[in-house]
């Protein structure tokens, strides 16, 4: 339909007395002239509708989204379809939270049944290698020689990293599961679909050795930068202590450059089946050119995250101080505090609340990011509305995956 002034459809025109205030040609005076020679009974005007019936192809889909195209008359946008939890079209930011959470109420029973399990299990497995498997911390003598406090503290630093190591792997092996299979319900959720925990796990399955080798690859090359970016400076001494400030910092920024160009790598290589490695360049080409929006969104995330983690941790660690008998004082004494049981079972019922929400969510972001990204780049939103279904798109292609490729 052409919109421009002094075009109407067929059957359109104003009825009598409608917009008296717009001019009109000038009737002839005689009679004569073109209307003078039609009868004055007319059929009424034409109906238009779209074609049904046998033999009758139904029309075209609606325009996708990602092609930028903007068909609602006068700038505004239609009326997108969603069979799920996020409309099937590029996606604002508040979107992307709202359908994070949305996914986390619709499918709570699968989620929760993940994400409360691993929280489990991983706080049990740190308790129990906290309290049976790591040395003591040493004290600090506040009354100590300079060399005396700088070896107590190459030995402080020295037991952190070992007591880091144990509680890196278990948040890795949490991490691992928690994404593969949040993966899975919450790309079900956007076509509306229901998903049983087994499911999920049957559909992540395969991709556990993959998503294993990239979980790892990450970390590690943020070793390395960082490495490469500190090590000049402390192999010159005392004098490259700037130096190794600065290439710290350098470090650090090129580090998040390459957490944000990366950051869809582990949708992309548990939906598509991607290697490792062509993972990476999947997340990195859908990253391009929005490394910014990307960055704003995440940032949000991990905030609101922080956030959630502190309401919820804060009273659980008064509660677990009052309970155990440890006065906040003993942590600025200079040395290290014997937490009891109660005092780590309480912190960690805390933790466990505090995980079963931000893990969902933080995980419906990059998810949804992933999708949102290929709906403006790819046009996904045909293949996800065929895939759920919608009338007017056309039906699924056998075999094909609607968030895979």
């Amino acid at each position: 339909m052409n919109d421009t002034p002094g075009w109407a459809s067929p059957g359109s025109a104003p009825s009598e007395g409608q917009n008296s205030g717009v001019p009109h040609p000038a009737p002839p005076v005689d009679g004569s002239g073109p209307s003078s020679k039609w009868s004055k009974e007319q059929p009424p005007p034409g109906q238009w509708s779209a074609p049904t019936g046998p033999g009758r192809l139904p029309g075209p889909p609606p325009p996708s989204w990602g092609g930028g195209r903007q068909d609602g008359g006068w700038g505004r946008p239609p009326a997108a379809a969603k069979p799920g939890v996020i409309p099937l079209r590029p996606l604002g930011v508040g979107e992307i939270l709202d359908g994070a959470v949305s996914t986390l109420r619709a499918h709570w029973r699968p989620i929760l049944a993940v994400t409360i399990t691993v929280s489990v299990v991983s706080q049990i497995c740190s308790i129990l290698v906290e309290r049976y498997l790591l040395p003591a911390p040493p004290d600090v003598d506040p009354n100590a020689t300079p060399e005396e406090a700088l070896q107590q503290s190459v030995d402080s630093l020295q037991a952190s990293l070992l007591a880091l190591g144990p509680a890196l792997l278990i948040m890795l092996i949490g991490t691992l599961l928690t994404t593969a299979l949040l993966t899975v319900v919450i790309s079900r959720s956007v076509l509306g679909r229901p998903v049983t925990l087994a499911e999920a796990w049957r559909e992540a399955r395969p991709r556990l050795p993959h998503l294993l080798g990239l979980t790892l690859l990450l970390p590690l090359g943020s070793t390395v930068v960082m490495t490469v970016g500190v090590l000049p400076g402390l192999l010159i001494g005392g004098a490259g202590v700037l130096l190794s400030v600065l290439g710290g910092l350098a470090a650090l920024t090129l580090i998040i450059w390459l957490v944000i160009r990366f950051a869809l790598a582990s949708p992309a290589l548990v939906l598509e089946r991607q290697g490792v490695i062509a993972s990476l360049r999947r997340s990195a080409k859908l990253v391009q050119g929005a490394w910014w929006r990307i960055f704003g969104i995440t940032l949000l995330t991990v905030l609101l995250a922080f956030l959630v983690n502190m309401i919820i941790a804060i009273p659980f660690t008064i509660i677990a101080f009052a309970v155990d008998g440890v006065a906040l004082s003993d942590l600025f004494s200079g040395n290290s505090p014997d937490f009891g049981w109660a005092f780590l079972i309480i912190t960690g019922i805390g933790s466990v609340i505090a995980s079963s929400i931000t893990y969902p969510i933080s995980a419906g972001v990059t998810v949804l990011l992933y999708v949102d990204q290929r709906i403006r780049r790819e046009a996904l939103d045909l293949e996800l509305a065929r895939a759920a279904g919608l009338p007017g798109y056309g039906a699924e292609p056998p075999g094909s995956n609607a968030t895979g490729g």
